[in-house]
């Protein structure tokens, strides 16, 4: 019964939804994007709870462990001293919260931004090495977007951008549309198994 429940409810909101969404009457259309914009905003918000609680759960459990704990301590600070100086002094500019923001999380992230482009380049490095015909074409490609985006592309020749251009609104939209249809039906088949109770693993394990 505890899963059955949800299994239920998820079937009766997803077809509902479903139907809402192709039904062009006015009051399926009030009645979809209040679903979608006031309803979906409360369910994030408790989504955002369980999140919260979750992180708090996990580092606790990291600490007692002794697992990087200076580090989880850290964290947890962080996590509830933002709010409480947002609730006494505000987001304004110049709050205490928006100097923690701009003085210690802006650097943070541009720090863990910088060392992902040398992730990136490594990346590149391995993935675009010439082995195969396919593979010089792609290495070909990368290495003429990043010309023409680049000073040096204009330096180089006058007709750099617009192949480069051609490639990215051609070569290379197909295949970005090829993945995004791709990702279109793989979630759609994913839906129709979680509205017809097929997928359960999102209830947990045990039985139904």
């Amino acid at each position: 019964m505890k899963r059955r429940v949800p299994q239920i409810a998820c079937a009766i909101f997803g077809i509902l939804l479903f139907a809402l969404y192709f039904s062009q009457h006015e009051t399926a259309r009030q009645v979809f994007l209040f679903v979608t914009n006031d309803v979906w905003q409360i369910v994030f918000a408790f989504t955002l709870i369980v999140g919260v609680i979750s992180f708090v759960r996990v580092n606790l459990k990291a600490i007692e462990r002794r697992n990087d704990w200076p580090y989880r301590i850290v964290s947890l600070v962080g996590l509830f001293t933002m709010p409480v100086l947002a609730l006494i002094w505000g987001i304004k500019g110049g709050s205490p919260f928006m100097w923690v923001f701009d003085n210690i999380q802006v650097p943070m992230q541009s720090t863990v931004f910088a060392l992902l482009a040398f992730f990136v380049a490594s990346a590149a490095f391995r993935g675009f090495r010439a082995r195969s015909l396919p593979a010089t074409i792609l290495l070909l490609s990368a290495v003429l977007t990043l010309l023409s985006r680049s000073d040096l592309g204009g330096f180089l020749s006058d007709y750099l951008s617009p192949v480069a251009e051609w490639v990215r609104n051609n070569p290379s939209m197909s295949a970005r549309r090829a993945i995004l249809i791709g990702i279109g039906l793989g979630s759609l088949t994913t839906s129709l198994r979680v509205i017809l109770g097929i997928e359960r693993t999102w209830l947990g394990g045990g039985k139904p």
